[in-house]
Formats: C-alpha cells, sequence, structure tokens
C-alpha cells in the first residue's frame, strides 16, 4: 500500500490530535468551500427564470392548497398524515414547499432560489465531509465540483416538485459528518461518541421524513466504516452490523410506510404488465444507462419510457449483465490496495436499490433525478483511481487541470440542460427529441398546448401519445375531452369508450360519452352511459339531471321526473334541472306543477333564453 493511501486511511493509530492538525488548515478549506458555492450558484442561475411545469409541480405547489395556505398547525397536520395526492410520504419536504408559499407564494423564483441554494449546500457539505473522513481536500473538492455541475443533477435541482432530493440529501450529509464524528470518538480514550451517534441517528430521521431513498444510508455507513474510516480495524463486522440496528430499523419502517402509501396511491404498477424478467432486465441495463450517462450525459431528458415491447432483447441486457458483472469483480479484487474502489462502486449500486425497479413505482425506465446521490460512489472511484497512478507533481498537476476541465464542460453542458426546464412546452419537446415512443412527453405537451389556447396542436399531441400507447387512459381521456369540445363528436367518442375499458370507474368519461351520444341522437346509450355514473356517484347532480333529459328523449317520463327531483334535492339552487323537471311534468301532464319548476328556473337565471320558452 502507497504512502498516499495509508494517509487517505485514517486507522486506530490516528490521534485526535493529528485530526484537527490536518482540518485546521481553514484558509484554504474556507476557500475552496466557497468557490464551490458560488461555482454551483453561478451554474443554476438560469434556473430563476424557469417557471413551475406541468407535471407533477401542481401536485406539490401550484394546485396544492394546502401547501399555498403556507406553515399552519392545521397543515403540519396534513403533511405528517400519509395522502395518496403525491403517493410519497414525506412530511419535510411538504413543509419546506409550503414555507416557500408562506415566502414567495406562487413566483417560481423564489422555489427555484430555495433548491439551488439546497443544492449548493450540499455541495458544500460533501467537500467538507469528504475532506474530513480522508484529509484529501483535492481529492474530495473534485468529487464535490462534480457533483455540484453534473448534468445529471439538473432535474433534482430544478424541477420543483423534486424538492425532496435536495432536502433529504442535506440530511444525509449531516448523517454522514455525524458518523465521521462518532468513529473518530470512539479512537479517544477521553470520546464522548454517545453524542455524535444520537445526531447520526436524528439526521438519518429527518433525512428519512424528507425522503425514504434514504434508506440505504446504513448500508453506506458499513461501507465508510470500511474506508476511509477503516473501522474494520476495530471491530468484528457483526459488532459494526449490531451498531447500526437502529438504523436499519428506521429504514425498514420508513419503507413500509412508502409501500404502503405508495400501494394505496397507485403509483406502484402492477406485476402483470411488467413482470420480473421485464424488470430485472430494466434494472441492469438502466444500471448501465446510468453508468454511461455520468461519463458521457447527453440525451437527457425528464421521462424515459419503458422499451416496447417492454422487455430489453437479450443482446442488450447480457452485455451489460458482463460489464456489471466485470466492473464488480475487480473492484473486489483491488479492495486490499484501493479499498476506495469497492466502497465507491457499491455506493453506486446500492444507493440506486430502491429506485431501479424491481419494485415498479410509476411508469418510467429510469429517472435521473434517482442518480443524485448514488453518483458520488463513481466520483470518489475516479478522483482516488486517478490520484493513484500519479506518481510526480508534473503529473498530478496534469490530472488537476484534466479535472478542472471536465468540471467546467459539465458547467457548461448543466446550463444547457437547466435551459430546457423553462417551461413545459421546451421540456417536453426536448424529450420527444431526444428519447423514442414517449408518449408522456406527448401527453404533457398537449396539457401545455391547451394552456397556451392551441387545441388543435393539442389534439395532435394527444393523439401521438395515444398511437404510442394506447392504454394511457389520461391521453385518451383529455383526447375525447378536447374533439368534443372542437366538436368533432364522432372523433371524440373512441377515445372516451377506450378510457370506460381501461377505468370503468372514471366518471368523467362516462359523463362526456353520455353527453356526445345524447348530440347524435342516441338516447339509449346516453342513458347506459349516465348510468354507469350515477352508481358511481349516487350524489353528482349533474349526473341525474343528464340521465334525466336521456330517459325523457326515450320517452320515459316517469323515470325522467324522479331523476330531475333527484337532482333538484341534491342542489337546490340547480337551474337546469328544475327546467327540465319542468318539461318531464309537462310531457305527463302535470302542467301546474311544471310551470312552478320553470318559473324557479327563470328566478335562478333571468338571462336564460332557454328558460323562456313556453310550455305546449
Amino acid at each position: 500500500m502507497t504512502a498516499s493511501q495509508l494517509n487517505d486511511m485514517p486507522g486506530p493509530a490516528a490521534t485526535s490530535d493529528r485530526w484537527w492538525s490536518r482540518l485546521l488548515d481553514s484558509e484554504t478549506t474556507t476557500f475552496l468551500a466557497t468557490c464551490l458555492f458560488l461555482l454551483v450558484l453561478w451554474t443554476f442561475a438560469p434556473a430563476l427564470n424557469n417557471d413551475f411545469i406541468n407535471y407533477d409541480d401542481p401536485a406539490y405547489v401550484t394546485a396544492n392548497l394546502h401547501v399555498q395556505r403556507g406553515v399552519t398547525w392545521e397543515n403540519v397536520k396534513w403533511a405528517f398524515h400519509p395522502n395518496q395526492e403525491t403517493a410519497n410520504w414525506h412530511p419535510l419536504t411538504w413543509l419546506s414547499h409550503m414555507l416557500d408559499c408562506q415566502i414567495f407564494g406562487l413566483n417560481p423564483t423564489g422555489h427555484h432560489l430555495t433548491s439551488v441554494l439546497l443544492h449548493a449546500t450540499n455541495t458544500v457539505a460533501l467537500f467538507l465531509v469528504l475532506n474530513m473522513m480522508t484529509f484529501a481536500r483535492g481529492r474530495s473538492f473534485f468529487v464535490a465540483a462534480l457533483f455540484g455541475a453534473h448534468p445529471l443533477h439538473v432535474e433534482s435541482v430544478v424541477w420543483v416538485a423534486e424538492r425532496k432530493d435536495v432536502l433529504s440529501t442535506l440530511f444525509w450529509f449531516l448523517t454522514l459528518w455525524a458518523w465521521a464524528r462518532f468513529a473518530n470518538e470512539t479512537r479517544s480514550p477521553n470520546g464522548r461518541p454517545g453524542c455524535f451517534y444520537g445526531l447520526a441517528l436524528l439526521f438519518f430521521l429527518l433525512g428519512l421524513l424528507s425522503k425514504p431513498m434514504l434508506v440505504t444510508l446504513p448500508f453506506v455507513l458499513l461501507l465508510l466504516d470500511y474506508w476511509p474510516l477503516a473501522r474494520f480495524q476495530q471491530k468484528r463486522w457483526r459488532a459494526l452490523v449490531a451498531e447500526k440496528a437502529p438504523f436499519f430499523l428506521l429504514a425498514t419502517a420508513a419503507g413500509l410506510i412508502t409501500l404502503v402509501v405508495q400501494k394505496n396511491g397507485g403509483a406502484i404498477i402492477a406485476l402483470a404488465p411488467l413482470p420480473l424478467s421485464a424488470r430485472l432486465g430494466n434494472a441492469l441495463v438502466s444500471y448501465g444507462r446510468y453508468l454511461g450517462k455520468s461519463f458521457w450525459p447527453e440525451n437527457l431528458a425528464v421521462f424515459y419510457p419503458y422499451p416496447h415491447p417492454v422487455a430489453w432483447p437479450l443482446v442488450v441486457v447480457l452485455p451489460t449483465l458482463m460489464v456489471l458483472a466485470g466492473i464488480t469483480m475487480f473492484v473486489l479484487q483491488r479492495r486490499r490496495r484501493s479499498p476506495y474502489l469497492p466502497v465507491g462502486w457499491f455506493w453506486f449500486v446500492g444507493a440506486l436499490v430502491p429506485v431501479i425497479g424491481l419494485v415498479q413505482v410509476g411508469a418510467q425506465a429510469m429517472a435521473d433525478r434517482y442518480s443524485y446521490i448514488p453518483l458520488i460512489g463513481l466520483f470518489v472511484m475516479l478522483a482516488w483511481g486517478l490520484a493513484e497512478f500519479t506518481a510526480s507533481d508534473y503529473q498530478r498537476r496534469f490530472l488537476g487541470a484534466i479535472g478542472l476541465a471536465a468540471v467546467f464542460l459539465c458547467v457548461g453542458l448543466t446550463r444547457v440542460q437547466v435551459g430546457y426546464w423553462r417551461d413545459s412546452g421546451t421540456l417536453f419537446r426536448h424529450a420527444i427529441a431526444v428519447t423514442k415512443g414517449n408518449y408522456l412527453a406527448y401527453g404533457q405537451l398537449g396539457n401545455f398546448l391547451v394552456s397556451q389556447n392551441s387545441p388543435k396542436e393539442a389534439i395532435d399531441a394527444y393523439r401521438r401519445a395515444v398511437q404510442i400507447y394506447p392504454n394511457d387512459a389520461g391521453a385518451n381521456l383529455k383526447l375525447g375531452l378536447l374533439l368534443q369540445i372542437e366538436n368533432d363528436p364522432a372523433a371524440a367518442i373512441p377515445p372516451l369508450e377506450k378510457v370506460t375499458q381501461l377505468e370503468p370507474g372514471n366518471i368523467e368519461a362516462h359523463r362526456r360519452l353520455g353527453l356526445l351520444w345524447l348530440t347524435k341522437g342516441n338516447a339509449g346509450e346516453a342513458i347506459r352511459q349516465f348510468q354507469e355514473g350515477v352508481s358511481l356517484n349516487p350524489r353528482d347532480a349533474e349526473l341525474h339531471n343528464n340521465l334525466g333529459v336521456a330517459l325523457e328523449n326515450a320517452g320515459r317520463f316517469h323515470e325522467a321526473v324522479q331523476q330531475c327531483e333527484e337532482a333538484v334535492n341534491l342542489e337546490p339552487d340547480f337551474a337546469k334541472a328544475h327546467f327540465n323537471l319542468g318539461t318531464a311534468l309537462n310531457a305527463l301532464g302535470r302542467r301546474r306543477e311544471a310551470l312552478a319548476e320553470i318559473t324557479q328556473a327563470q328566478k335562478l337565471q333571468p338571462d336564460n333564453p332557454e328558460f323562456k320558452k313556453e310550455l305546449k
């Protein structure tokens, strides 16, 4: 083992005096930390001009009344209560969004500023923690600079809905800091490790309350015990595992809560459409894609669809498996000479396990945001690996220059990537351009075009979405609604019928189909659709009224009267229901009652010309 490696592995012999003497070179460390903070601020400054986007941001902020009302006691209780709005449980993240709304309202600049500041803080924290554990300031700086400027991290920072990434990672680094202090205190005869153990546990809990992806952190603590903390030289591995029992218990509890919330919220995809073989294949390929995009970050997108057909072919899966297995064997063989290699590799592989798709949450094959923490392991392998092969000052200066060039290249690429998040239209057009078969991007682009009052372009986008993925209920529904608005009932019926097949409980689809069949003069089919809707929601006054109209058109006046009366009972000020009740009563010869209902409709809406018709 080389002298530099021994220097990077403080063992039991390392005294607290040595620890402080190396760490208290504060001027240079402070200067580098400040440079990192400013570098990240400049890199992500264009995000302050970005808007909210229409994908998840409404659920988290722009359409969430709890969040918009700010931090109140009622909203705090809501934040800690498992809810199905986003199929996630992260109360601290909710509170951070509430605080932003309380300070900035719905001005997106303020929300983006908070996320950018958190990312800059995380970058500095990573540098300081690595420097504290390894006493390798240059390498720690390089790892933190790559972390702060890498294009794969744009999604976590500039997507307001991904606040949970940057917030939870802050607690991840604070946990590592407290754990490193705990490890150091256990080596000192007069140390007080209990304080830092408690802090580590507290920070870990706060991280889990921000995002449950931190469930892998106890395993990372074990890796750090191996290197650079070198605690395996002090204790048996069983004792090291046992001391982390409270961490594993918290991780297990958070994982179970998350699974229940995601299942109840419909985020976990049924296993039938995605068999285990397909999920395993996608997991392997995703590891390869994350690895590739780490070193060649091109064609980054907000959503990566599963391949069509669902399973990746063996000609893609097997080579990826061989590469991953080869890297694993290599780092294990080098574990004694280069202990940072297995630590970095298993940090990368292990931190991705909760989101690699073995339990499929959401429809994405992979996501840039999932790499926010795992990439640190690869950066550690790269930084310490390059340093291991530099014997002279010239080589070190040369590699330092290459490293800085790589960082500034990342800065340039990241600023370009931030620009793609300017608004929903730019974001999803870019996703369509760099991916294949991206039905979700077409659907979200359609939503954006509707908001921009471009219905024809939106229809084209929705049609493309359902052509790629016919079982996309949301795109079918929006396509049908838009075609109905554009007075094309013949074209609107098929997508709406598809929705009722995919989601039999979709009330809106039944409502719209019923209205379309009424306009086409098919009262029988309209009755069937409205009856389906009423059975799903018996307290929907509009459905009862529509059913009454359809029954009246079919000549079933007694039943029509019953439905319209139910609509009036549910909503006494429902003018249209009063009028329709009047016409149905008139058809039965109950003229006095009919006049009373129509008169009531005219009082409620005196300017409605339809209510001024004379009864025959």
